[in-house]
């Protein structure tokens, strides 16, 4: 008996076809007809093991398969922005596409032997042993290593002049040289005269002057102590009665910050943060290698000195 393997044109499943000869050769030869048959129609003798379907292939890249299951795990592995990238250039279907172009370079890389180049080799090897100490330290370090609030404020504490203070104003004066003419302009003020164009033409604070009395966010000792109490009971948009000094009479204007100057400030915070987790990860990983060295026989040969 003679079989012909080909496959069905209706689907991928392969028939069989059986040449069955014309002279009776016994129950033996009988069986095994039987047997072919039943293989053909999907069925099975006991004892036999069932027909596996193929895993489904994507793409043939000289006879090269790419299967389904390659490209899902290699889907898998991109980032969620390098996704969303692809499904608004072309979806899935252009990875494919790259994925073949990948094939493609790969089969001609290896047809100039460079597969079997020893700096190719000796460059993989060392990428190897990179990942492998990488998902050691990430478990050792990185799972371990955690910032508490308490310290978190410290930290921002210790950098207090590189952030913005808590009260979050902008702060504008005007510096007179007598009560009178301070509670003249605290008039005009109110009455909707302009807060800016006065300090320019009448302040003698030399260095808010030429920008309209701006002083930009508050901090600790912007202002003198008086003023600086001023600031802190005042609402932000009202001007303030005159603050006597030893240096003359002011007028304080406080206004909320802009969005951006905020916006900065949280992103400063955020870097001193990692800055902070930066530092605890270090500490952490000396503290990992003094342990492993303590446990380790460690001998330098005569060519290290």
């Amino acid at each position: 008996m003679g079989a012909i393997r080909s496959r069905d044109p209706r689907g991928s499943q392969l028939m069989t076809h059986f040449h069955l000869p014309l002279i009776d050769r016994g129950p033996v030869h009988l069986f095994l007809i039987l047997g072919g048959l039943l293989v053909a129609l999907g069925l099975a003798l006991p004892g036999c093991t069932p027909h596996q379907e193929e895993e489904p292939v994507v793409a043939l890249v000289n006879g090269r398969a790419i299967t389904q299951t390659e490209f899902d795990v290699r889907w898998r592995e991109l980032s969620e922005a390098t996704r969303a990238r692809y499904e608004k250039e072309g979806g899935k279907r252009q990875f494919l596409d790259e994925l073949v172009t990948r094939e493609l370079l790969m089969q001609e890389a290896h047809r100039q032997g460079l597969d079997q180049d020893d700096v190719i080799r000796n460059k993989a090897q060392r990428y190897k042993e990179q990942l492998i100490l990488d998902e050691l330290l990430r478990d050792k370090l990185q799972s371990k290593v955690e910032i508490t609030q308490a310290e978190l404020e410290a930290y921002l504490e210790a950098h207090a002049s590189e952030l913005l203070d808590p009260l979050k104003v902008q702060v504008s004066v005007m510096l007179l040289p007598n009560s009178y003419a301070a509670k003249d302009l605290e008039t005009q003020v109110n009455r909707g005269g302009s807060f800016p164009n006065f300090a320019k033409r009448y302040s003698i604070h030399e260095q808010s002057k030429e920008k309209g009395g701006d002083l930009g966010p508050y901090r600790k000792g912007l202002v003198p102590p008086e003023v600086d109490a001023a600031i802190h009971a005042l609402k932000p948009g009202l001007v303030s009665a005159p603050i006597k000094t030893e240096d003359g009479y002011y007028l304080v204007l406080t206004a909320p910050l802009d969005k951006e100057i905020i916006e900065a400030d949280l992103a400063t915070q955020e870097r001193l943060r990692q800055e902070l987790l930066a530092d605890k990860r270090r500490k952490r990983f000396e503290e990992v290698i003094a342990d492993i060295r303590a446990n380790a026989m460690v001998r330098l040969g005569d060519a290290s000195r």
